[in-house]
């Protein structure tokens, strides 16, 4: 006669920190090693958190070891106060024992007594991510929105085939200057701040953008340590004065998740500068600076709505790697 398994043993605590921020790391890490994460990246976000974003966090704790951390928070992109991002993360070694559930009812607890009324989270179709995808969809989650995420190589990149399209950028007038080179410029930021909600308005994810105080988004967006100045561009159209944006009509941003792997944080250009190569040029500026200081692969993320972006990026090397997907429970009450 078979004897029954054990009931594991664990314990649900808030978390100690800063002590619990490496193993924390090492979970999530473990759950999606295609974004790893360091105890430093945590300890920041938690320290440039801006306060009036509620978040919470609970962690489980096994043998005395943490072996998983989930939690949720405002949803910052897109703010209501009934709206809340989040997810939980299971080490892999401890999987199928309730632990999961355990937290997310946890989590649960805490969102309805706030009055949440919807719940988002993400996942890909990645198969690392297929419990968490059985996890949210057994709960209640739906697939809302998807985007694409395609990646291209720098190191084989034939750069030569693209020197028309910048030299045709630069006879219409528009320099492609690096972050680091436009650091000396005083108003650089808000004109960034400004750009950078203008187009962010025109990107289709299917929801609606808040925007965030200037020093909100530039400690997120600009002094973030995995930006890469050097690699990050903005065009400039010399005498041009926009009342919000000055002489700066498009920019894109490259970040570096680990050595050698980076990715793309926005690329757009302003309605009246498009259809003139700005935003390809753009991206192939940061593919050559990346090129030059060693190479790299980047990837970027598309939603598929944005038809114009797919096409470039296609056009450019980029190869589709995976599908994200953004996962919401809706609660009832109004707003939803």
């Amino acid at each position: 006669m078979t004897s029954p398994a054990p009931t594991a043993t664990f314990t649900l605590r808030e978390p100690r920190l800063p002590d619990d921020y490496a193993v924390m790391a090492e979970i999530l890490t473990a759950c999606r090693p295609e974004w790893p994460v360091k105890a430093g990246d945590l300890e920041r976000d938690d320290r440039t958190h801006d306060p009036a974003m509620f978040t919470t966090r609970v962690v489980a704790e096994q043998d005395g070891r943490i072996v998983a951390v989930g939690g949720f928070g405002h949803d910052d992109r897109s703010f209501e106060e009934w709206r809340y991002w989040g997810g939980v993360n299971v080490h892999p070694d401890a999987r199928n024992q309730g632990i999961g559930s355990a937290i997310y009812d946890e989590l649960m607890r805490r969102a309805t007594a706030r009055g949440a009324r919807e719940l988002r989270s993400g996942s890909s179709d990645q198969p690392n991510d297929a419990p968490g995808r059985i996890f949210l969809e057994r709960r209640g989650f739906k697939p809302a929105w998807e985007r694409y995420e395609s990646q291209i190589d720098t190191r084989a990149l034939d750069s030569g085939r693209l020197d028309a399209l910048l030299a045709g950028v630069a006879a219409d007038g528009v320099q492609l200057r690096s972050l680091a080179e436009l650091a000396g410029d005083p108003d650089r930021n808000r004109k960034l701040w400004e750009l950078d909600w203008l187009l962010f308005q025109d990107v289709p994810m299917g929801t609606t953008f808040t925007k965030k105080t200037m020093p909100q988004w530039v400690t997120e967006e600009l002094d973030h340590p995995h930006l890469a100045p050097d690699l990050s561009f903005v065009a400039v159209r010399p005498g041009a004065d926009d009342p919000l944006t000055g002489d700066f009509v498009g920019y894109s941003t490259l970040g570096s998740s680990e050595p050698g792997m980076y990715y793309i944080g926005m690329t757009g250009v302003l309605r009246s500068e498009r259809g003139k190569g700005i935003a390809r040029a753009l991206k192939v500026a940061a593919m050559r600076a990346l090129q030059q200081a060693g190479g790299g692969v980047i990837k970027t993320f598309n939603d598929p709505p944005n038809k114009a972006m797919l096409g470039m990026n296609a056009a450019l090397g980029f190869e589709r790697t995976a599908t994200r997907y953004r996962y919401e429970l809706y609660l009832g009450g109004e707003g939803t």
